[in-house]
């Protein structure tokens, strides 16, 4: 299907895009865009490896300032600003090579699924955990983790069924506010974070509410607009309401599960490993969202069920039945490594299916030889 996107966010429009397309000449006219793509995805992996290893379990800008140096900050600033810029501009070199491929796109999306929930694990190293004072706890990181991938999920669903993705305005608004952040935050130290900003209340937590609103008041609405004008306009890609629904149940039952999981560890497994369980949530997210995203692109029907929530619904009742007790812990960080392990396969797996169907490169933009 042809791709068809559109961007209103007047800060995008007015003034990131000029830069873009300032920063699109210096790119070389031999380099494949899925490379912009994939470099870009790498620089938000190592932002977020690097401060996993400073700030393990999010207490580092909490604890006692120093603990992560004001160096990681600003990387973390430039290291965000090329992905974002990279995730920008991949589209555009495309159309200039005369390359725009499904397999750019779903390449794209697809990693932006994932590279999603990890700008928001680097960033609550910035936050810190409460510590009495400034800080979010840890169920707040959850419920904003989970209100950023709903986002996501949206603009998607609202793809599958209109056939044009509406480009979420917050997108290159967070982007700028982390890299803000960053470079806030390594400049001045993490006590910036520490003073109250409003009425008593933190920068963080300021943050927080933002975001819930910016979901909940124009996100949501926006793309429940977008589909019910589809809707009147006889446009809409699927005629009944259960195949147009149908892309939300598998999300929604992985977030259930995961709620149910949190809310009834016997262990407070959320307490104790935040980074670990946040990270499978980002992953687990992301590859059921690729199958949406996948449906949507070959206007297929996804199935009811996604495979993972088996595996997942029986991890969770061993858990919360008190079944594993102290090994909570261990199965956590062993399903942890099977999902990631499984979601990488899978996106290496749809890459060269795709690659071959198309006989083209992944990575470089020669033709490949017919076999």
């Amino acid at each position: 299907s042809q791709y068809n996107a559109v961007d209103t966010n007047p800060f995008s429009v007015y003034i990131m895009q000029p830069i873009w397309n300032k920063i699109i000449k210096i790119v070389p006219l031999w380099m494949a865009p899925n490379l912009l793509t994939f470099s870009g995805f790498v620089m938000v992996l190592v932002n977020y490896f690097l401060l996993s290893f400073y700030d393990w379990d999010y207490t580092a800008s909490g604890a006692s300032s120093g603990l992560v140096p004001s160096w990681v900050w600003l990387f973390s600033a430039f290291t965000n600003f090329c992905a974002y810029a990279l995730d920008c501009i991949d589209g555009k070199h495309a159309r200039r090579t005369q390359s725009s491929t499904p397999l750019g796109e779903l390449f794209d999306h697809g990693l932006d699924s994932w590279a999603t929930s990890i700008f928001v694990l680097s960033f609550f190293s910035v936050c810190s955990r409460d510590n009495g004072k400034s800080g979010i706890s840890v169920y707040t990181m959850y419920i904003y983790l989970s209100i950023i991938l709903f986002n996501f999920m949206c603009s998607h669903w609202e793809k599958y069924n209109t056939g044009v993705l509406f480009l979420p305005w917050g997108y290159d608004t967070s982007q700028v506010v982390l890299i803000g952040a960053y470079l806030l935050t390594g400049v001045l130290g993490v006590e910036v974070w520490r003073k109250p900003f409003l009425f008593g209340y933190y920068i963080t937590d300021v943050l927080v509410i933002m975001v819930v609103c910016f979901t909940l008041l124009l996100s949501f609405p926006q793309t429940l607009y977008n589909i019910h004008r589809a809707h009147i306009k006889k446009t809409l890609k699927n005629d009944s309401l259960y195949e147009g629904l149908l892309p939300l149940v598998s999300p929604l039952l992985l977030f259930i599960l995961l709620t149910v999981w949190v809310s009834f560890s016997p262990g407070n497994i959320l307490v104790k490993q935040p980074r670990l369980f946040l990270w499978m949530v980002g992953v687990a997210f992301s590859n059921v969202i690729c199958k949406v995203i996948i449906c949507q692109m070959s206007s297929t029907q996804p199935e009811l069920f996604h495979w993972l929530l088996f595996p997942l619904a029986l991890v969770v009742y061993t858990a919360i039945s008190g079944l594993l007790g102290w090994t909570e812990e261990v199965v956590l960080a062993v399903f942890t490594a099977l999902i990631t392990a499984a979601h990488v396969h899978y996106g290496v797996c749809v890459g060269m299916q795709l690659s071959e169907h198309l006989n083209i490169y992944i990575f470089s933009l020669k033709k490949r030889a017919q076999e």
